[in-house]
């Protein structure tokens, strides 16, 4: 039955939106959703669908996928609808499937890849039918001649390309490598030509044997179907190059054949890009010739062939990549320059052989014929006839065009590219690399096809490397990474020179010069530019060794920026641009306007700063004494500038350019977090020009190569039989259930059963000498052994007679496998340790490192984390432990946000160890003192030294004679009096607990005796460490030791690690082992580079262990540009890869952060997530949330006056209903007695942050009994945090957005120990199939907010009990709830005025002294600065004093309730008066008590609100920009991660909204 209808009109005329949004009105008025709801939809009960008809799906084809004008809109809503996955795969047979059956599972696929959804879980649902599919695309793409179906258009081979592409990237799905892999074995050779195949097998003869094999295995056998597969590939290469050629060089052009070549390029460069796909793939392309063929085409010469040229750029790149396809192993430039060598000279065999004329060519040397320009000059004057015979002579092309090489092209043309292309001398890559600008230029900075804009839809191709799971060696790794993080890098740029140029207002003046009628604090007008400085190029380069240049700015902005100017450091990048605007003076900037054309940007260069000059013209120095303060505004700058791109620059003007140097006229800083993009570009190029030593047993895993558990632990040659696992195990019960599947075996009576203890495992085979013969004599000893633990207790070694000698214990309680994770911690090899919230990632990663401290005292363990917070969250829990603090050490910034008052920077540590030698230097005295020897022994750590030897030990042997003596006398007063008299050392331990010697045996008495020893001995074990930094004198030169040989445990961030590699190798830094927190969230290239920050030992890696904690169901690390994060999947890390590779991993399984109802909220994401027993039996998570009657709810959230989600600027969403719900519901916490540090409040985009910091400022910011919450954040800030109480705002009415990313809804869900309040569009979330397992869980419950007014925090109510449905308050919507708070708001006054004292009761505080008039001021000027950020970091117990404080204040005033007026439900006139009364309100909010409840002020005074900085943009630019400043200051902006929606335009709008909060709005303050 075909449904008849006619296309809505609406569907997409006029909408400003995304052309790819799908909004709910459409969704359920569509066509399409009656249809799913008749025939697929899981939300119509199964008895009720209608039985499947196969005519549906060619007419859903035909109208709403082929003829469609908005095929991508209705595609997009098939695929929302679950049409693949619960109509299209289940109904799928090969021999009765048609045309537009196959045809709309490949667009629904091709569909979720671009929305970067799972999709072959769907195949896995029916794995038996996929081979015949697969077949069936494969025909569709190349169908045979008589085949009487219908053939594809241009559009659906498109289509077809882009499915084969996603299928040979997925090869770790089984279902596609097993249909992939057939496609490109060596069976394919059978289509080269008969010659050519000869001379590839002769060359490799191991791949001959393979060949006969494979003949005789098929001798006599017909098989056309197999052949037809092994053709496939070629034929559908020569299906591509007959489009191509067909296409003409000037007329009309269906872009459908441009994208098509396009997508088959970007094919082919995958397919060359990975070794299985690319091993014999790349003999079969070089013989099609496909390469030359597509240089000379029309296409690359046409306007539209310009994304197609940068794609040849790539194919070129990759086909003449420098690897062996053989064994897969790197080529050097030495074997590369072999290659070649070897091509020309047959070359000139078969010149000197055949051709008389070619004779010179013949005997020349190579570098004298095998350019370019010298070939075409030898064959130049060659005829067809003579190409053809040479190139046939070299096996490239076949001796007559007959089938089935009917298809070469034998033309002079061709044949003449053909013998140049193959044999010009290559550009050596790392040469190329080595000579390339780190600094992005105007030509980059701008190119869409490199750098996309921020609306890219993902339904183009680009010239971008992929980041996939395989690379082809470590060059093509780093060398993919480095272009990727350059582009990315160079879009911030772009957003920034944008930022502060347009901001600028460059105009044309009368007289044709440049005048600026705006300004920016981040970039000042050049007063003058000179080169001061070109050196002379190294030996070997042709680049100048150092080219330096000054820059000339005047100085005439407020103080503050004028400091920031002046602080501009050493290495600080900026950027000198050129501007010739061509606007006449008042023309106003318009955003949604090409940049370039308006602001008239010519060049744009970067920069590295060396210092600002004194008067003198000398750089001033950065050291410890302040700086010279200049007169004046003018300042000048000494710069270096890119020596690659200057002689560049000079080529172009020898050859007619323009002097870009002469023209500067803007220079341009940008924030220093954000700015280290040059120093992590030149650790990559610099990692590409060293020998790259990766431990062995790590190289194939990385490339993504080989057995994915060959580095697991079990599989380690020099796997650990015992370990000693120090204070791991609480107890011998906690040890025995530690290992489920193990014997616990230990002859230790039970009263010796206590920890610590040391383990042997009995599986692990002991390590010999001699290598087992074969491997099947190997695993049968492996099988032999016993799956049993020896448990052997020991007794720590007493360090001292006093208190505070007893080392600190462990007290968690590890589960069996948080045990599994430290033991394959504690062993050789890669471990790497899933961690789904709240499951004691941190508690495992600290003890692994105290285990390796204690159990390898000479091994250095490195830390590597992904932020600042939570490398300080792993050092808080290292102190607590075992650990000397000696022997830690923090590096970078951040260690001042430790809670703690010692310092662990490297500065803070050497005065630390100075300070700590003084103090033991006290004791050596003491100790002197106490034996009564003369001299001066305390005076340095030498003379101390000496003391020990000569005097200390010497005692300690002499008393050891003397009690060893009486150690078999039969009265113990005898040995008793030995000890007490004779012990040399009682008179210095008098200040321990007395009498020193308490015991009842002689042993006892003995281990006291040698435990003062030990403690005697530890000081000058400690002394002799410390006596290097007696020799060493300056700070620098002690901090340089601390690191390199006294630090044991070292911690840095990843950025640090790039940013300091090529100073911690010089140093000489060396590490045993690696320890990676936040694994998932760092980017690929910033995980590999900790690898290398040692230089190898004898040619070896020293790295033993590398352990990699993280959690790939969270976020992944932040990509801005959606181009770079979708296209080339640069937000994959290391980590993810390796899980995708199917690396062993250890998954933790019980969590302790939630409630057990939460944490089923998003535990369904991963393999096993359990409660810990204190889930179930600790008071907080038994009694229930007061006020509320269900511990999780999901509310639904109406249009508030007709409007839901706004987007006043691209991706800058917000959502004023869901605003203000989610604040009165805050404010209704908070008048229960909810601690505001307890509450968080979450979003999903950056916009309606800034909106619900706006509405908490307006309604309750200011108010002392309530205030600001502990956060008001995006969930992607929160990712790694976690609160007791989380209301979250989903923002989004029309389409799901990006929480579709399962990623970002764990996180959301993950965030909530007690409660979690999510408020949002339940009907568009509901139906969305990726969150379908959280939301079936919050639709059990009413979508409606469940209250108990009558409660107050904390309650006694437990989360079993039933409740009265008589108590219970349900709110229909927004407006209700705040009516309800401004209600209860006014019942708690009431109760507060009965408590406050009276007048007369006030009157001893009349005469309380007064501050001056100036420390008011400067208080108010602090607080100003505070609220600036209500977002600060502050510790909660800090600002739950600050409120206290003023409630305080408040209180000591008579109680004068400022009225409230309830406009809820009023019918007030709209218009200015309003806006000017509610601000009004406002700045009065700070001094009264009560609460501004003006929930229903109308959306254009909301506007006014939220855009105010959109208006003045026109209006008045100068004060735009101090606006912006203001908001500058706000601690987000300043991190250089913007959530994974962040692009320019949002980036725009969060600035807007960030001044928003400094004008149109008081500040918050931030109680």
């Amino acid at each position: 039955m075909k449904q008849k209808r006619k296309h809505p009109s609406t569907e997409d005329g006029g909408s400003k939106q995304n052309p790819h949004t799908v909004t709910v009105s459409q969704i359920s008025a569509d066509i399409i959703w009656q249809l799913a709801s008749q025939y697929w939809s899981p939300e119509t009960p199964v008895d009720e669908l209608l039985p499947y008809n196969g005519n549906i799906i060619e007419d859903i084809y035909c109208r709403e996928i082929l003829d469609h004008r908005s095929s991508t809109r209705r595609i997009m809503m098939l695929e929302f609808s679950q049409y693949l996955e619960k109509y299209l795969w289940p109904n799928y047979k090969r021999e009765t499937a048609t045309h537009a059956h196959l045809m709309s599972i490949v667009a629904m696929v091709n569909e979720k890849f671009r929305e970067r959804v799972e999709v072959w879980p769907i195949f896995e649902s029916k794995p038996e039918e996929y081979p015949a599919f697969f077949r069936h695309v494969l025909e569709t793409c190349l169908p045979a001649e008589t085949s009487k179906g219908r053939h594809a258009t241009m559009r659906e081979k498109t289509a077809l390309i882009v499915f084969l592409n996603h299928c040979f990237n997925s090869m770790e799905i089984e279902l596609c490598r097993e249909q992939a892999k057939r496609l490109v074995s060596l069976s394919m050779w059978s289509c080269l030509q008969p010659k050519r195949l000869e001379q590839e097998l002769r060359e490799v003869p191991e791949w001959r044997k393979f060949w006969r094999r494979l003949q005789k295995k098929e001798k006599g056998v017909q098989m056309p179907e197999v052949a037809w597969e092994r053709h496939f590939l070629q034929n559908l290469i020569i299906q591509f190059l007959n489009i191509l050629e067909a296409i003409p060089l000037e007329t009309d052009l269906a872009p459908s054949v441009v994208t098509y070549c396009e997508r088959f390029l970007e094919f082919v460069v995958d397919l060359e890009a990975l070794l299985p796909t690319r091993r014999f793939f790349n003999t079969v392309l070089d013989d099609t010739h496909l390469l030359v063929r597509a240089q000379i085409c029309n296409l690359v010469q046409r306007e539209e062939g310009k994304l197609f040229g940068q794609l040849l750029d790539m194919l070129k790149f990759y086909t003449r990549f420098e690897i062996s396809d053989v064994t897969g192993d790197s080529l050097t430039d030495h074997q590369m320059t072999q290659l070649h060598y070897k091509k020309i000279t047959s070359l000139q065999r078969a010149a000197f052989a055949k051709f008389p004329d070619l004779r010179l060519f013949a005997l020349s040397n190579v570098a004298n014929v095998d350019t370019r320009e010298a070939l075409h000059r030898h064959f130049g004057a060659l005829d067809a006839k003579a190409l053809k015979e040479i190139a046939s002579f070299l096996n490239l092309v076949p001796d007559t065009l007959e089938p089935p090489f009917q298809w070469h092209r034998l033309d002079d043309e061709f044949l003449k590219e053909l013998l140049i292309t193959r044999h010009e001398r290559r550009c050596s890559q790392l040469e190329a690399l080595n000579e390339m600008p780190l600094y992005p230029t105007e030509d980059i900075i701008w190119d869409e096809n490199v750098v996309p804009s921020e609306y890219f839809s993902g339904d183009g191709c680009l010239a971008l490397p992929k980041l996939n799971l395989q690379f082809l060696t470590l060059h093509d790794y780093l060398l993919r990474n480095f272009n990727l993080f350059r582009l990315e890098s160079t879009y911030e740029i772009r957003q920034d020179i944008e930022d502060a140029v347009s901001r600028m207002l460059p105009w044309q003046s009368e007289d044709g010069d440049v005048i600026f009628g705006g300004w920016a604090r981040m970039a000042l007008p050049i007063a003058s530019f000179a080169v001061v400085e070109v050196t002379k190029p190294h030996i070997g380069e042709r680049k100048p060794s150092r080219v330096r240049a000054d820059v000339s700015v005047t100085l005439s902005v407020r103080k503050e920026i004028k400091e920031e100017w002046e602080n501009l450091r050493k290495h600080d990048v900026c950027f000198l641009i050129t501007v010739q605007p061509t606007k006449p003076y008042g023309t106003k900037y318009n955003p949604r306007e090409p940049f370039i054309p308006q602001v008239g940007l010519v060049y744009v260069r970067g920069c590295e700063v060396e210092g600002m000059l004194d008067a003198n013209g000398r750089v001033i120095e950065d050291g410890p004494e302040p700086r010279p303060q200049l007169p004046g505004e003018q300042r000048t700058y000494r710069v270096w500038l890119d020596s690659n791109q200057y002689r560049l620059d000079m080529d172009s003007l020898q050859d007619g350019s323009d002097d870009v140097y002469e023209s500067f006229n803007i220079i341009m800083r940008r924030k220093p977090k954000e700015n280290n993009f040059k120093a992590v570009l030149e650790t990559i190029r610099h990692l590409m020009n060293t020998e790259c030593v990766v431990p062995p047993w790590l190289h194939d895993l990385l490339l993504g190569y080989g057995d994915p558990g060959a580095a697991h632990y079990s599989q380690m040659p020099n796997q650990e039989r015992s370990l000693d696992f120090n204070d791991t195990f609480l107890n011998f019960d906690h040890l025995k259930s530690s290992f489920p599947g193990y014997e616990i075996k230990c002859d230790a009576p039970m009263a010796q059963r206590i920890p610590p203890f040391r383990l042997i495992f009995e599986d692990v085979p002991e390590q010999r000498d001699d290598e087992p013969e074969d491997e099947e004599e190997d695993a049968k000893m492996k099988n032999a052994l016993e799956k049993a633990i020896v448990v052997q207790p020991y007794v720590f070694e007493s360090r001292g007679p006093y208190v505070a000698n007893k080392p600190k214990q462990n007290s968690v309680r590890f589960t069996p496998t948080q045990l599994e994770a430290i033991r394959a911690g504690m062993q050789p090899g890669l471990t790497l340790v899933v961690g789904p919230p709240g499951t004691g990632k941190t508690d495992v990663a600290v003890q692994i490192i105290s285990n390796l401290y204690h159990n390898h005292p000479n091994q250095r363990t490195l830390i590597v984390t992904h932020s600042n917070q939570a490398l300080n969250q792993l050092f808080e829990k290292i102190m607590a432990l075992d650990i000397d603090e000696r022997h830690l050490l923090r590096l970078g910034h951040g260690e001042e946000a430790l809670e703690t008052e010692k310092d662990f920077s490297r500065y803070g540590r050497v005065n630390y160890v100075l300070t700590q030698r003084l103090q033991l230097l006290k004791k050596v005295q003491k100790l002197q003192e106490s034996l009564n020897v003369l001299g001066d022994n305390a005076y340095t750590c030498e003379t101390a030294g000496y003391f020990y030897l000569y005097n200390v030990v010497a005692r300690w042997e002499k008393f050891l004679t003397q009690a060893t003596a009486v150690a078999d006398a039969t009265e113990p007063a005898t040995w008793r009096a030995v000890f007490e008299k004779e012990f040399p050392f009682t008179r210095f331990f008098a200040d321990a607990s007395q009498p020193l010697f308490k015991a009842k045996t002689y042993d006892e008495y003995m281990e006291i005796a040698k435990s003062c020893f030990r403690y005697i001995t530890h000081i000058f074990t400690e002394l002799e460490e410390f006596r290097a930094f007696e020799l060493l004198r300056t700070g620098l030169d002690r901090s340089k030791y601390l690191l390199v040989k006294e630090a044991k445990i070292i911690a840095m961030t990843c950025t640090h690690a790039a940013l300091k590699r090529k100073e911690l190798v010089n140093l000489g830094f060396r590490y045993d082992n690696i320890l990676m927190e936040e694994s998932a969230q760092i980017l690929e290239i910033e995980t590999f580079i900790p690898l290398l920050l040692q230089n190898p030992l004898d040619g070896y890696n020293r790295l033993k262990r590398w352990i990699m904690i993280g959690d790939h169901h969270q976020l992944p690390p932040v990509i801005k540009n959606m181009a770079f994060q979708k296209y080339s999947n640069m937000e994959q890390s290391l980590f993810t890869r390796l899980v995708r590779l199917g690396v062993p991993t250890v998954d933790l399984d019980g969590q302790g952060r939630a409630r057990s109802s939460i944490c089923s909220l998003y535990k369904w994401r991963y393999k096993k997530l359990d409660d810990l027993t204190h889930i179930l039996e600790r008071n907080e998570y038994r009694q229930t949330n007061a006020g509320f009657v269900h511990d999780y709810q999901l509310i639904n959230v109406e249009d508030f006056n007709g409007v839901g989600e706004t987007e006043p600027n691209p991706f800058f969403y917000q959502n004023l209903a869901e605003a203000e719900y989610v604040v009165a519901v805050y404010m209704y916490m908070r008048l229960l007695g909810y601690p505001a540090e307890k509450i968080s409040i979450l979003t999903t985009y950056n916009g309606q942050k800034h909106l619900i910091r706006d509405v908490i400022n307006v309604r309750c910011g200011n108010n002392p009994l309530i205030g600001w919450p502990y956060k008001v954040t995006t969930v992607d800030k929160y990712q790694g945090q976690q609160n007791d109480y989380i209301l979250i705002s989903l923002v989004r009415t029309k389409a799901v957005g990006h929480l579709r990313d399962v990623r970002r809804l764990v996180v959301a869900m993950s965030r909530a120990r007690l409660g979690l309040y999510i408020f949002g569009r339940v009907s568009l979330f509901k139906n969305c199939f990726e969150l379908q397992q959280t939301f079936k869980l919050l639709t059990q419950r009413p979508q409606r907010l469940q209250l108990l007014p009558d409660e107050t925090y904390p309650t006694e109510r437990l989360t079993n009990e039933e409740v009265d449905r008589q108590r219970i308050y349900e709110v229909n919507n927004m407006t209700q709830m705040a009516e309800h708070v401004y209600e209860v708001y006014m019942k708690r006054m009431e109760e507060l005025k009965d408590k406050l004292p009276a007048e007369g009761d006030l009157q001893m505080y009349a005469n309380l002294p007064q501050e001056s008039a100036e420390e008011v001021e400067d208080t108010q000027t602090i607080e100003e600065v505070t609220n600036e950020t209500p977002e600060s970091d502050e510790p909660p117990k800090k600002r739950a004093a600050k409120e206290t404080s003023k409630a305080t204040k408040a209180a000591a005033a008579a109680f004068k309730p400022t009225p409230i007026v309830n406009e809820i439900g009023e019918d007030e006139p709209e218009g200015q008066d309003d806006a000017e009364a509610e601000s009004h309100a406002a700045q009065k909010g700070a001094a009264s008590i009560a609460v501004q409840m003006e929930v229903e002020s109308n959306i254009a005074q909301t506007e006014v609100e939220s855009n105010v900085a959109q208006t003045e943009v026109e209006s008045n630019a100068g004060q735009m920009e101090a606006e912006s400043n203001a908001g500058q200051t706000e601690p987000e902006s300043n991190t250089g991660q913007a959530e994974a929606e962040s692009n320019a335009g949002q980036m725009e709008a969060e600035s807007n909204a960030a001044k928003t909060e400094n004008s149109a709005i008081e500040a918050p303050t931030a109680d």
